[in-house]
């Protein structure tokens, strides 16, 4: 089985670059599972059920949430679909809507489970991820062996823990949210693909996505500034993972960056 996941999608060039390469993947045997933090959609903050809908008939099957899930209003319109997660670990409480997780059948009938987290490093407070992170996986593994982990958090050793912690239980732990991807992609001997992060699908003629001048501006002057979405030098970030579905176990990851640098 091949699941493909899209690093931060940020604004339009995000899109644009995600639904170039999934009407078109260089790799013409396509996947059976896409997934896609969402998080950035909406002019880099947010989600809108307009949005999610582009990437939804684009192929998207799957979109995971972040530290900026609740910045868009419009989302809650949309945060009870089963297909748009919002961090599993926000505290559980009947005003914090939405789901953590997910599962949903792949075309071929295999089912999927999607666990999305948020770290705590850097971060807002949150309830425990990885307390939340095993009380997840141990329900979801009673119903499929298949189970990608989006661990959406600032530090690489946050990520590494969780990848420990969940090693052999599921099928991927793929950390997002620096925007920046990582070499580190692995294959546990127990079957459970990693990597820090999956990087950032939109304008790399940018800081993080941001336009230069204005993220140089709010690093210099310590003012604030309103983030506008660069639009140069567009690409597709994340990662395709192969595993057995009957297992769950990884057999391969490999690091996606389209259109390749020159």
């Amino acid at each position: 089985m091949r699941i493909l996941f899209i690093a931060d999608i940020v604004g339009q060039p995000g899109r644009r670059a995600a639904k170039k390469y999934l009407a078109a993947p260089p790799d013409a045997g396509g996947f059976d599972f896409v997934i896609a933090n969402g998080e950035n959609v909406a002019g880099g903050k947010g989600l809108t059920p307009p949005l999610a809908r582009e990437l939804f008939e684009a192929g998207v099957h799957v979109l995971t949430g972040g530290n900026h899930t609740w910045r868009n209003r419009e989302v809650m319109g949309i945060i009870q679909d089963e297909r748009i997660l919002r961090p599993a670990n926000y505290p559980p409480c009947a005003e914090t809507p939405g789901q953590g997780c997910s599962v949903l059948a792949s075309p071929a009938g295999f089912e999927v489970a999607v666990v999305s987290l948020l770290g705590r490093t850097y971060m807002d407070h949150h309830d425990d991820p990885f307390a939340r992170a095993e009380d997840l996986v141990e329900s979801l593994r009673r119903r499929t062996p298949l189970i990608v982990v989006d661990f959406h958090a600032e530090a690489t050793s946050e990520k590494l823990a969780m990848f420990r912690v969940l090693d052999g239980r599921v099928t991927a732990v793929i950390g997002t949210h620096t925007h920046v991807q990582t070499a580190d992609e692995q294959v546990s001997p127990l079957g459970t693909a990693y990597i820090t992060d999956a990087g950032m699908t939109g304008p790399h003629d940018s800081i993080l996505g941001v336009r230069t001048d204005i993220a140089l501006r709010q690093l210099r002057t310590e003012l604030p500034v309103r983030h506008e979405i660069a639009t140069g030098d567009p690409h597709l970030s994340g990662v395709i993972i192969e595993a057995d579905p009957l297992t769950g176990r990884a057999q391969s990851i490999l690091r996606v960056f389209d259109p390749p640098r020159r």
